[in-house]
């Protein structure tokens, strides 16, 4: 009896054992390849509990989730044979585990490959730009495209080992040490040129402005004098037609006559001093006012 127990609770351990062994779970962020020698004979990528043959296949998991692998600084050439050092990175995911394990195998392989294609696509496309074109102060839209363009191409090449590739993006472009100051030079000699266009562009504008200003400036002074003119002239012949009418008889023109004498006299008598002497002829008109009537 006590032999009879022993071996059931030898059995029901094995049961426990096996049926232990013939399970296995996949989380929410990985791909489950269930390997049997050395092959993947199915691929899990819902997370859960399932069956395996125990004791006969294992379990290797691939990251399911998106992954960044920053590429370490290299040296391109562009069109005008210069170099400059690109800093980039790229975000990417496996999207066929299979291909992926029959290709590469490890994710430090499969980062190795994208580091290759990705610097043959940017030195591929640096080769066809010039220095100047790369450093500007154009909009940042066109670099997008120009990094949608390495993106696709990288991708294209990438789907064949079981990789999406989700973007590549170019984080710096620098100079290497010995051109450095060729380029500031260079650019300050560029943005000093654009700044004396800029001048002279605006001193012969002022000088536009000015003229037309002077020529409008004569233009109102003659216009102010001519109206001036013709308005003194207007006064002076309404003040010549109004004296003719107030002095139009003899009567009138001898009173007028007799007024301006006076306005004479008082202004020869007018003075600070206490005495002062005239001497005016006696046929005079202000002889006569004087004398009398002869």
């Amino acid at each position: 009896m006590k032999k009879t127990k022993i071996i059931i609770i030898a059995a029901l351990l094995v049961v426990v054992f096996v049926a232990m062994g013939s399970l296995y779970t996949v989380k929410e962020n990985e791909y489950a390849c269930v390997m049997r020698f050395n092959k993947i004979e199915n691929v899990q990528s819902e997370a859960g509990i399932y069956v395996k043959v125990p004791f006969i296949d294992n379990i290797m998991t691939f990251p399911k989730t998106v992954l960044l692998y920053d590429i370490p600084e290299s040296e391109v050439l562009t069109a005008d044979k210069k170099n400059m050092t690109v800093d980039s990175y790229i975000t990417w995911e496996i999207s066929d585990p299979r291909t992926f394990y029959q290709t590469l195998g490890t994710i430090a392989e499969a980062e190795t490959r994208l580091d290759a294609l990705t610097y043959n696509s940017l030195k591929n496309l640096m080769g066809t730009l010039e220095q100047n074109d790369i450093i500007n102060e154009e909009d940042a839209a066109e670099r997008n495209d120009i990094y949608s363009g390495i993106t696709a191409e990288v991708q294209a090449l990438a789907d064949t080992y079981g990789i999406h590739v989700l973007d590549v993006k170019v984080k710096r472009l620098d100079l290497p040490a010995d051109n450095e100051q060729a380029v500031y030079a260079r650019m300050i000699s560029d943005r000093n040129q654009i700044a004396e266009k800029y001048t002279a562009d605006g001193e012969y504008e002022a000088s536009i402005i000015r003229n037309d200003v002077d020529k409008q400036v004569n233009i109102l002074i003659s216009n102010a004098q001519a109206q001036a003119a013709k308005l003194e002239a207007e006064g002076e012949a309404e003040y010549m037609r109004m004296l003719a009418e107030a002095y139009d008889t003899a009567d009138k023109k001898e009173f007028y006559e007799f007024t301006l004498g006076l306005d004479a006299l008082k202004a020869s008598l007018a003075t600070d001093e206490n005495t002062k002497t005239v001497i005016i002829d006696g046929n005079s008109l202000l002889g006569q006012l004087l004398i009398g009537p002869q």
